[in-house]
């Protein structure tokens, strides 16, 4: 049986938006080569090369693959849904030319879901309207259709805390609105034990539309702290929520083992989402978590 492909991403480095300072592209790359990972993805687009030749140049020189990008879109908003679908299809063309099979889509994060992130409540008070549920839902189709007639690629949905794609019972809403032709899902460990979520359960019901997957393990002590305190994302994002795989809450294996189930073998990529300390350092070292989850992939789960 096929194996998933692993890779690391430049989130992993704190790279968020392209216009910020980040690290440069050509280190962050060079670590998660020699860190033995096969695969990356493009960041926030502009941070890495955005021409084909140029971008090739540099995965093909450290022999990585490119797996996809992250596209957080306003989805609720139909006056932003153009410029949306004109944005989800820039990346989806550079995607397209290095054999990409899906874009990667994200809701937006709001203000008010980042404050709650992690103590949302099941009956929906804090969501969307059912009029804004339609228009999302709409859009997601939308961005399926256009990105897949011009491009070839189809759309995993990433669920995401501070947004409103983040509990569990958004996820189902959102899946059950969506044609899995059209839309699927992408499991990202760690934002679904953030965001409520049993990894192992979204890997066992919703194994047959997760199409790719994120990696990414979460601190008990500091997870306990999200539920009992009035903690944003942000600040627990600051404390460490986010650890290296292996050292947090999830069951690896038992997502492993459910995805394998449905024969899976498409991107795994580890994330473990790093902001700046007040000195401006990045506390654990991103370099050095990698290369932890990375052993921790093939001596425990044989990835």
């Amino acid at each position: 049986m096929t194996k998933p492909r692993i890779g690391n991403a430049p989130v992993s480095w704190a790279v968020y938006e392209a216009h910020l300072p980040n690290p440069p592209f050509a280190a962050v790359l060079d670590a998660i080569a020699a860190a033995g990972y096969e695969g990356t993805e493009l960041g926030p687009y502009g941070y890495l090369p955005t021409t084909k030749e140029a971008l090739a140049r540099e995965l093909d020189s450290r022999h990585l693959t490119l797996g996809s990008s992250f596209v957080p879109v306003s989805l609720e908003d139909p006056a932003a849904r153009d410029a949306v679908i004109a944005h989800s299809l820039k990346v989806a063309s550079l995607l397209a030319q290095f054999g990409v099979k899906e874009l990667i889509v994200a809701d937006d994060e709001d203000p008010l879901r980042t404050a709650h992130a992690g103590r949302i409540p099941k009956d929906g008070s804090k969501g969307w309207t059912a009029a804004q549920w339609k228009v999302a839902l709409e859009t997601l189709e939308l961005i399926a259709l256009r990105v897949k007639d011009a491009h070839g690629l189809s759309v995993v949905v990433h669920h995401h805390a501070g947004t409103y794609l983040e509990t569990p019972e958004e996820i189902d809403r959102m899946l059950e609105g969506t044609r899995p032709e059209l839309v699927n899902l992408l499991l990202d460990t760690g934002h679904a034990v953030y965001g409520g979520c049993d990894p192992v359960d979204v890997a066992t019901r919703h194994g047959a539309r997760v199409k790719y997957v994120h990696l990414k393990d979460a601190d008990a002590a500091q997870l306990q702290h999200v539920r009992t305190s009035n903690i944003s994302m942000q600040d627990a994002w600051k404390r460490g929520i986010f650890c290296a795989l292996g050292e947090g809450v999830v069951d690896f294996k038992g997502v492993c083992a459910a995805l394998a189930k449905r024969n899976y073998a498409g991107w795994m990529i580890v994330e473990q989402d790093v902001v700046p300390d007040e000195s401006g350092r990045l506390n654990p070292d991103p370099t050095e978590s990698a290369k932890k989850s990375r052993k921790y992939l093939r001596g425990v789960l044989g990835l």
